[in-house]
Protein backbone atom coordinates (compact mmCIF):
# COMPACT_ATOMS: atom_id res chain seq x y z
CA UNK A 1 0.00 0.00 0.00
CA UNK A 2 1.09 3.86 -0.61
CA UNK A 3 2.12 5.16 2.74
CA UNK A 4 2.73 8.87 2.44
CA UNK A 5 6.60 9.88 2.61
CA UNK A 6 8.38 13.02 3.95
CA UNK A 7 11.86 13.59 3.20
CA UNK A 8 13.43 15.57 6.02
CA UNK A 9 15.14 18.20 3.65
CA UNK A 10 11.88 19.08 1.85
CA UNK A 11 10.83 22.62 2.45
CA UNK A 12 8.33 23.27 4.99
CA UNK A 13 9.47 19.98 6.48
CA UNK A 14 8.00 20.62 10.01
CA UNK A 15 5.42 22.95 8.87
CA UNK A 16 3.92 20.30 6.90
CA UNK A 17 4.38 17.69 9.60
CA UNK A 18 2.37 19.77 11.98
CA UNK A 19 -0.55 19.75 9.82
CA UNK A 20 0.11 15.38 9.19
CA UNK A 21 -0.33 15.40 13.00
CA UNK A 22 -3.50 16.72 13.54
CA UNK A 23 -6.80 15.97 13.33
CA UNK A 24 -10.27 16.74 14.84
CA UNK A 25 -10.14 16.32 18.73
CA UNK A 26 -13.14 18.56 19.13
CA UNK A 27 -16.39 16.12 19.88
CA UNK A 28 -19.31 16.44 17.44
CA UNK A 29 -22.67 18.83 18.61
CA UNK A 30 -24.91 15.54 18.84
CA UNK A 31 -22.06 14.00 21.75
CA UNK A 32 -21.84 17.23 23.11
CA UNK A 33 -25.49 17.43 23.77
CA UNK A 34 -26.35 14.08 24.53
CA UNK A 35 -23.52 13.81 27.21
CA UNK A 36 -24.50 17.00 28.85
CA UNK A 37 -28.13 15.81 29.07
CA UNK A 38 -27.48 12.42 30.62
CA UNK A 39 -24.79 14.34 32.82
CA UNK A 40 -27.76 17.01 34.27
CA UNK A 41 -30.45 14.17 34.54
CA UNK A 42 -27.87 12.04 36.65
CA UNK A 43 -26.95 15.04 38.68
CA UNK A 44 -31.10 16.20 39.44
CA UNK A 45 -32.05 13.14 39.49
CA UNK A 46 -29.69 10.25 40.83
CA UNK A 47 -30.66 6.58 40.95
CA UNK A 48 -33.98 7.84 39.29
CA UNK A 49 -32.31 8.29 36.48
CA UNK A 50 -29.71 6.07 36.28
CA UNK A 51 -31.70 3.27 36.17
CA UNK A 52 -33.26 4.41 33.45
CA UNK A 53 -30.46 5.22 31.04
CA UNK A 54 -28.82 1.98 31.73
CA UNK A 55 -31.98 0.20 30.66
CA UNK A 56 -31.79 2.58 27.73
CA UNK A 57 -28.25 1.95 26.66
CA UNK A 58 -27.50 -1.32 28.04
CA UNK A 59 -30.65 -3.50 28.02
CA UNK A 60 -29.71 -4.39 31.90
CA UNK A 61 -33.28 -4.50 33.36
CA UNK A 62 -32.56 -4.06 37.33
CA UNK A 63 -35.28 -2.45 39.76
CA UNK A 64 -32.37 -0.89 41.73
CA UNK A 65 -28.79 0.54 41.21
CA UNK A 66 -28.10 -1.98 44.36
CA UNK A 67 -28.82 -4.64 42.13
CA UNK A 68 -26.10 -3.25 39.70
CA UNK A 69 -23.33 -3.85 41.95
CA UNK A 70 -21.05 -6.75 41.67
CA UNK A 71 -19.87 -8.51 44.68
CA UNK A 72 -16.57 -9.69 45.78
CA UNK A 73 -17.98 -12.88 45.77
CA UNK A 74 -18.37 -12.82 41.80
CA UNK A 75 -14.97 -10.98 41.53
CA UNK A 76 -13.20 -14.31 43.05
CA UNK A 77 -15.76 -16.52 40.85
CA UNK A 78 -14.63 -14.58 37.83
CA UNK A 79 -10.72 -15.64 38.90
CA UNK A 80 -11.35 -19.15 39.09
CA UNK A 81 -13.18 -19.52 36.14
CA UNK A 82 -10.56 -18.07 33.94
CA UNK A 83 -8.00 -20.76 31.94
CA UNK A 84 -4.84 -21.45 34.32
CA UNK A 85 -2.60 -20.47 31.84
CA UNK A 86 -4.62 -16.82 31.45
CA UNK A 87 -4.63 -16.76 35.28
CA UNK A 88 -0.84 -17.17 35.88
CA UNK A 89 -0.18 -13.99 33.06
CA UNK A 90 -2.58 -11.69 34.68
CA UNK A 91 -0.74 -12.35 38.16
CA UNK A 92 2.36 -11.86 36.78
CA UNK A 93 1.28 -8.95 35.10
CA UNK A 94 -0.20 -7.59 38.07
CA UNK A 95 3.07 -8.55 39.94
CA UNK A 96 5.23 -6.81 37.26
CA UNK A 97 3.00 -3.86 37.25
CA UNK A 98 3.32 -3.43 41.48
CA UNK A 99 6.56 -3.79 41.15
CA UNK A 100 7.24 -0.30 38.84
CA UNK A 101 4.81 1.42 40.45
CA UNK A 102 5.92 0.90 44.29
CA UNK A 103 8.84 2.78 43.00
CA UNK A 104 6.23 5.71 42.65
CA UNK A 105 5.14 6.25 46.14
CA UNK A 106 6.11 10.11 47.39
CA UNK A 107 7.20 10.31 50.88
CA UNK A 108 6.43 13.44 53.15
CA UNK A 109 9.84 15.31 54.09
CA UNK A 110 10.52 18.33 56.54
CA UNK A 111 13.13 20.42 56.97
CA UNK A 112 14.20 22.86 59.83
CA UNK A 113 16.34 26.37 59.28
CA UNK A 114 18.96 27.76 61.43
CA UNK A 115 16.36 29.61 63.37
CA UNK A 116 14.58 26.82 64.75
CA UNK A 117 11.27 27.38 61.97
CA UNK A 118 10.71 23.86 59.95
CA UNK A 119 9.36 23.61 56.40
CA UNK A 120 7.91 20.69 54.22
CA UNK A 121 5.67 18.41 52.30
CA UNK A 122 3.03 16.34 53.51
CA UNK A 123 1.86 13.57 51.34
CA UNK A 124 -1.57 11.92 51.41
CA UNK A 125 -3.81 9.84 49.47
CA UNK A 126 -6.89 10.78 47.24
CA UNK A 127 -9.88 9.70 49.26
CA UNK A 128 -11.47 7.95 46.69
CA UNK A 129 -10.82 7.23 42.79
CA UNK A 130 -13.61 6.14 40.61
CA UNK A 131 -12.42 3.66 37.76
CA UNK A 132 -14.15 3.66 34.13
CA UNK A 133 -13.24 0.39 32.56
CA UNK A 134 -14.85 -0.60 28.99
CA UNK A 135 -17.05 -3.78 29.25
CA UNK A 136 -19.08 -6.00 27.21
CA UNK A 137 -17.63 -7.67 24.50
CA UNK A 138 -14.63 -5.69 25.05
CA UNK A 139 -11.65 -7.22 27.67
CA UNK A 140 -9.52 -4.56 28.95
CA UNK A 141 -8.47 -6.24 32.07
CA UNK A 142 -5.12 -4.37 31.01
CA UNK A 143 -6.80 -1.58 32.04
CA UNK A 144 -7.67 -2.26 35.20
CA UNK A 145 -4.36 -2.86 36.17
CA UNK A 146 -2.75 0.10 34.75
CA UNK A 147 -5.18 2.03 36.82
CA UNK A 148 -6.00 0.20 39.97
CA UNK A 149 -2.69 -0.74 41.02
CA UNK A 150 -1.19 2.91 40.94
CA UNK A 151 -4.00 4.03 43.23
CA UNK A 152 -3.88 1.13 45.86
CA UNK A 153 -0.22 1.30 46.10
CA UNK A 154 -1.05 5.72 46.65
CA UNK A 155 -2.83 4.75 49.26
CA UNK A 156 -6.66 4.90 47.95
CA UNK A 157 -9.38 3.42 50.21
CA UNK A 158 -12.18 3.30 48.27
CA UNK A 159 -11.55 2.60 44.12
CA UNK A 160 -14.97 2.33 42.67
CA UNK A 161 -14.99 0.05 39.55
CA UNK A 162 -17.20 0.82 36.85
CA UNK A 163 -18.20 -0.91 33.56
CA UNK A 164 -20.87 -1.58 31.58
CA UNK A 165 -22.18 -5.22 31.04
CA UNK A 166 -24.34 -4.82 28.12
CA UNK A 167 -27.61 -7.31 28.52
CA UNK A 168 -26.02 -8.56 31.38
CA UNK A 169 -22.77 -9.71 29.82
CA UNK A 170 -19.84 -9.47 32.17
CA UNK A 171 -16.84 -10.17 31.39
CA UNK A 172 -14.82 -12.38 33.45
CA UNK A 173 -11.14 -10.90 32.26
CA UNK A 174 -12.16 -7.82 33.77
CA UNK A 175 -13.57 -8.87 37.05
CA UNK A 176 -10.18 -11.53 37.50
CA UNK A 177 -8.23 -8.14 37.07
CA UNK A 178 -10.16 -6.50 39.62
CA UNK A 179 -10.07 -8.92 42.04
CA UNK A 180 -6.59 -8.94 41.83
CA UNK A 181 -5.91 -4.90 41.64
CA UNK A 182 -8.05 -5.06 45.33
CA UNK A 183 -10.83 -3.08 43.79
CA UNK A 184 -13.21 -2.02 46.31
CA UNK A 185 -16.57 -1.63 45.12
CA UNK A 186 -17.67 -2.54 41.25
CA UNK A 187 -21.31 -1.24 39.51
CA UNK A 188 -22.10 -2.80 36.01
CA UNK A 189 -23.07 0.69 34.69
CA UNK A 190 -21.14 2.36 31.68
CA UNK A 191 -21.13 5.38 29.64
CA UNK A 192 -21.61 8.83 30.38
CA UNK A 193 -24.13 8.34 32.66
CA UNK A 194 -21.69 6.03 34.91
CA UNK A 195 -19.39 9.25 34.94
CA UNK A 196 -21.99 11.52 36.25
CA UNK A 197 -22.61 9.43 38.93
CA UNK A 198 -19.48 8.74 40.05
CA UNK A 199 -18.65 12.98 39.96
CA UNK A 200 -21.64 13.73 42.11
CA UNK A 201 -22.86 10.73 43.80
CA UNK A 202 -25.82 9.31 43.96
CA UNK A 203 -27.78 7.23 46.52
CA UNK A 204 -26.31 4.50 46.34
CA UNK A 205 -23.04 5.30 43.75
CA UNK A 206 -20.32 7.25 46.45
CA UNK A 207 -19.29 10.19 45.10
CA UNK A 208 -15.19 10.34 44.17
CA UNK A 209 -12.66 12.56 43.84
CA UNK A 210 -10.94 11.74 40.47
CA UNK A 211 -12.21 9.89 37.77
CA UNK A 212 -9.87 7.58 35.81
CA UNK A 213 -9.67 5.14 33.11
CA UNK A 214 -10.61 5.02 29.20
CA UNK A 215 -13.62 4.89 27.95
CA UNK A 216 -15.99 5.99 24.03
CA UNK A 217 -16.53 9.77 23.24
CA UNK A 218 -19.63 9.91 25.46
CA UNK A 219 -17.43 8.75 28.18
CA UNK A 220 -14.76 11.26 27.09
CA UNK A 221 -17.23 14.51 26.87
CA UNK A 222 -18.54 13.78 30.52
CA UNK A 223 -15.73 13.69 31.85
CA UNK A 224 -14.75 17.30 30.32
CA UNK A 225 -17.60 18.43 31.57
CA UNK A 226 -17.28 17.16 35.31
CA UNK A 227 -13.73 18.48 35.49
CA UNK A 228 -13.65 20.92 38.23
CA UNK A 229 -16.24 19.02 40.09
CA UNK A 230 -13.79 15.92 40.42
CA UNK A 231 -10.63 15.67 38.73
CA UNK A 232 -9.90 13.55 35.74
CA UNK A 233 -6.81 11.70 34.10
CA UNK A 234 -7.20 12.87 31.02
CA UNK A 235 -9.00 13.47 27.87
CA UNK A 236 -7.11 10.83 25.55
CA UNK A 237 -6.40 11.39 21.71
CA UNK A 238 -6.40 8.69 19.30
CA UNK A 239 -3.23 5.96 19.98
CA UNK A 240 0.11 6.54 18.63
CA UNK A 241 3.40 5.30 17.99
CA UNK A 242 6.66 6.78 16.34
CA UNK A 243 9.50 4.95 15.12
CA UNK A 244 13.18 5.50 15.35
CA UNK A 245 14.95 2.89 13.41
CA UNK A 246 18.53 2.33 12.08
CA UNK A 247 17.77 0.01 9.22
CA UNK A 248 19.43 -2.92 11.05
CA UNK A 249 15.71 -4.22 12.45
CA UNK A 250 13.97 -6.77 10.66
CA UNK A 251 10.99 -4.85 8.13
CA UNK A 252 8.72 -7.28 9.31
CA UNK A 253 9.25 -6.71 13.09
CA UNK A 254 8.90 -2.73 12.01
CA UNK A 255 5.78 -3.30 10.09
CA UNK A 256 4.06 -5.37 13.33
CA UNK A 257 4.97 -2.54 15.26
CA UNK A 258 3.12 -0.51 13.31
CA UNK A 259 -0.15 -2.56 12.70
CA UNK A 260 0.30 -2.85 17.07
CA UNK A 261 -1.48 1.13 16.90
CA UNK A 262 -3.05 0.90 13.41
CA UNK A 263 -5.44 -1.54 14.82
CA UNK A 264 -6.93 0.22 17.45
CA UNK A 265 -9.08 2.47 15.55
CA UNK A 266 -9.07 4.41 11.94
CA UNK A 267 -7.61 7.85 13.39
CA UNK A 268 -4.38 5.72 15.29
CA UNK A 269 -1.38 7.40 13.89
CA UNK A 270 1.73 5.22 13.01
CA UNK A 271 4.88 7.06 11.91
CA UNK A 272 8.49 5.10 10.75
CA UNK A 273 11.57 7.61 10.70
CA UNK A 274 14.51 6.00 9.38
CA UNK A 275 17.53 7.17 7.93
CA UNK A 276 17.89 4.95 4.79
CA UNK A 277 15.14 5.24 2.31
CA UNK A 278 16.08 1.49 0.98
CA UNK A 279 14.86 0.56 4.06
CA UNK A 280 11.40 2.43 4.19
CA UNK A 281 10.80 0.18 0.81
CA UNK A 282 11.63 -2.71 2.53
CA UNK A 283 9.06 -2.06 5.97
CA UNK A 284 6.52 -1.01 3.06
CA UNK A 285 7.09 -4.53 1.35
CA UNK A 286 6.32 -6.14 4.65
CA UNK A 287 3.22 -4.26 5.14
CA UNK A 288 1.77 -5.21 1.56
CA UNK A 289 2.80 -8.87 2.78
CA UNK A 290 1.70 -8.91 6.20
CA UNK A 291 -1.43 -7.05 6.29
CA UNK A 292 -3.87 -9.45 4.72
CA UNK A 293 -3.05 -11.80 7.55
CA UNK A 294 -4.32 -9.41 10.30
CA UNK A 295 -7.90 -9.95 11.59
CA UNK A 296 -8.50 -6.06 11.64
CA UNK A 297 -6.78 -5.16 8.49
CA UNK A 298 -9.54 -2.84 7.38
CA UNK A 299 -8.74 -0.66 10.36
CA UNK A 300 -5.36 -1.36 9.69
CA UNK A 301 -5.31 -0.10 6.24
CA UNK A 302 -7.19 3.04 6.76
CA UNK A 303 -5.36 4.31 9.63
CA UNK A 304 -1.67 3.74 7.82
CA UNK A 305 -3.64 5.39 4.86
CA UNK A 306 -5.34 7.99 5.82
CA UNK A 307 -2.46 8.93 9.20
CA UNK A 308 0.49 6.81 8.70
CA UNK A 309 3.82 8.73 7.53
CA UNK A 310 7.09 7.23 7.11
CA UNK A 311 9.92 9.73 7.31
CA UNK A 312 13.51 10.37 6.03
CA UNK A 313 15.82 12.06 8.13
CA UNK A 314 19.18 12.65 7.86
CA UNK A 315 20.81 10.87 10.31
CA UNK A 316 19.38 9.65 14.15
CA UNK A 317 20.02 12.94 15.84
CA UNK A 318 17.99 14.57 12.68
CA UNK A 319 15.42 11.67 13.87
CA UNK A 320 15.31 12.28 17.31
CA UNK A 321 14.48 16.04 17.00
CA UNK A 322 11.80 15.25 14.49
CA UNK A 323 10.39 12.83 16.96
CA UNK A 324 10.65 15.71 19.73
CA UNK A 325 8.87 17.48 17.47
CA UNK A 326 5.99 15.02 17.20
CA UNK A 327 6.06 14.38 21.04
CA UNK A 328 4.87 10.68 20.80
CA UNK A 329 2.92 8.36 23.24
CA UNK A 330 4.98 5.86 22.36
CA UNK A 331 8.37 6.25 21.02
CA UNK A 332 10.39 3.21 20.54
CA UNK A 333 14.42 3.82 19.59
CA UNK A 334 15.46 0.64 17.09
CA UNK A 335 18.48 0.98 17.14
CA UNK A 336 21.85 -0.24 17.65
CA UNK A 337 23.34 2.09 20.30
CA UNK A 338 19.68 3.44 21.94
CA UNK A 339 21.12 3.78 25.14
CA UNK A 340 22.98 6.93 23.58
CA UNK A 341 20.04 8.46 21.47
CA UNK A 342 18.04 8.07 24.49
CA UNK A 343 19.49 11.12 25.55
CA UNK A 344 18.48 13.32 22.86
CA UNK A 345 14.53 12.53 23.66
CA UNK A 346 12.92 14.91 25.36
CA UNK A 347 9.38 14.45 24.83
CA UNK A 348 7.83 10.75 24.61
CA UNK A 349 5.34 8.89 27.10
CA UNK A 350 7.34 6.14 27.21
CA UNK A 351 9.98 5.22 25.51
CA UNK A 352 10.99 1.12 23.93
CA UNK A 353 14.79 0.91 23.71
CA UNK A 354 16.43 -1.53 20.97
CA UNK A 355 14.99 -3.71 18.66
CA UNK A 356 13.88 -6.62 21.11
CA UNK A 357 11.47 -3.91 22.98
CA UNK A 358 8.08 -3.64 20.88
CA UNK A 359 5.50 -1.36 22.45
CA UNK A 360 2.98 -3.87 22.54
CA UNK A 361 4.50 -5.66 25.46
CA UNK A 362 4.54 -2.33 27.17
CA UNK A 363 0.67 -2.34 27.23
CA UNK A 364 0.47 -5.55 28.85
CA UNK A 365 3.42 -6.47 31.27
CA UNK A 366 6.29 -4.82 31.63
CA UNK A 367 5.61 -3.08 34.13
CA UNK A 368 5.23 0.92 33.40
CA UNK A 369 2.10 2.27 33.07
CA UNK A 370 0.20 2.22 29.65
CA UNK A 371 -2.29 5.10 30.02
CA UNK A 372 0.15 7.72 28.12
CA UNK A 373 -0.08 11.63 27.05
CA UNK A 374 -1.51 11.70 23.53
CA UNK A 375 -1.24 14.40 20.89
CA UNK A 376 2.14 16.08 21.81
CA UNK A 377 0.82 16.54 25.32
CA UNK A 378 3.81 14.49 26.34
CA UNK A 379 5.68 18.17 26.06
CA UNK A 380 4.20 18.58 29.19
CA UNK A 381 2.47 15.71 31.13
CA UNK A 382 3.49 12.00 32.04
CA UNK A 383 2.35 8.90 32.50
CA UNK A 384 -0.24 7.89 34.86
CA UNK A 385 1.51 6.96 38.39
CA UNK A 386 1.09 6.64 41.75
CA UNK A 387 1.53 10.29 41.99
CA UNK A 388 -1.53 10.96 40.13
CA UNK A 389 -3.09 9.40 43.49
CA UNK A 390 -1.56 11.43 45.61
CA UNK A 391 -2.02 15.25 46.91
CA UNK A 392 0.95 17.54 48.04
CA UNK A 393 0.25 19.61 51.13
CA UNK A 394 3.07 22.09 51.71
CA UNK A 395 3.85 22.30 56.00
CA UNK A 396 5.24 25.80 57.82
CA UNK A 397 5.85 26.04 61.25
CA UNK A 398 7.75 29.39 62.08
CA UNK A 399 9.77 30.08 65.25
CA UNK A 400 8.77 33.53 66.80
CA UNK A 401 12.00 34.71 65.69
CA UNK A 402 11.41 33.80 61.75
CA UNK A 403 7.98 34.85 62.07
CA UNK A 404 9.59 38.28 63.64
CA UNK A 405 11.56 38.66 60.20
CA UNK A 406 9.55 37.15 57.47
CA UNK A 407 6.39 39.47 59.16
CA UNK A 408 8.81 42.60 58.58
CA UNK A 409 9.08 41.39 55.09
CA UNK A 410 5.56 40.23 54.29
CA UNK A 411 3.91 43.35 55.65
CA UNK A 412 5.80 45.27 53.56
CA UNK A 413 4.74 43.44 50.25
CA UNK A 414 1.36 43.42 51.36
CA UNK A 415 0.96 46.98 51.25
CA UNK A 416 2.97 47.11 48.16
CA UNK A 417 -0.10 45.13 46.89
CA UNK A 418 -2.92 46.99 48.89
CA UNK A 419 -3.66 44.08 50.60
CA UNK A 420 -4.26 45.85 54.30
CA UNK A 421 -5.49 43.09 56.54
CA UNK A 422 -2.53 40.66 55.07
CA UNK A 423 0.06 43.65 56.35
CA UNK A 424 -1.42 43.82 59.53
CA UNK A 425 -1.82 40.03 60.29
CA UNK A 426 1.97 39.72 59.33
CA UNK A 427 2.80 42.64 61.45
CA UNK A 428 0.72 40.83 64.85
CA UNK A 429 3.75 38.41 64.39
CA UNK A 430 6.52 40.92 64.40
CA UNK A 431 8.22 41.15 68.03
CA UNK A 432 7.64 45.42 68.86
CA UNK A 433 10.55 47.04 69.96
CA UNK A 434 10.21 48.24 73.90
Amino acid sequence: MIIKTKLSTEKNFFSDLKKDLEFDSTSNSQVQETAKSIVNQIKQRGDEALIEFTTKFDNLNKRSVADMEISKSRLMEALDNIPKEIKEDLKQAAERIRAYHNKQKGESWNYKDSDGSSYGQKITPIDSVGLYVPGGKAAYPSSVLMNAIPAKIAGVKNLIMVVPTPSGEQNDLVLAAAMLADVDRVFSIGGAQAIASLAFGTKTIPKVDKIVGPGNAYVAEAKRLVFGTVGIDMIAGPSEITIICDGKTNPDWIAMDLFSQAEHDELSQSILIATDEKFLKSVNESIDRLIEKMPRKEIIKTSLKNRGLFICAKNLSEAAKISNFIAPEHLELSVEHPDQLVDEIFHAGAIFMGKNTCEAVGDYCAGPNHVLPTSGTARFSSPLGVYDFQKRSSLIHLSEKTADSLGRIASNLALGEGLHAHSESANYRVIKKK
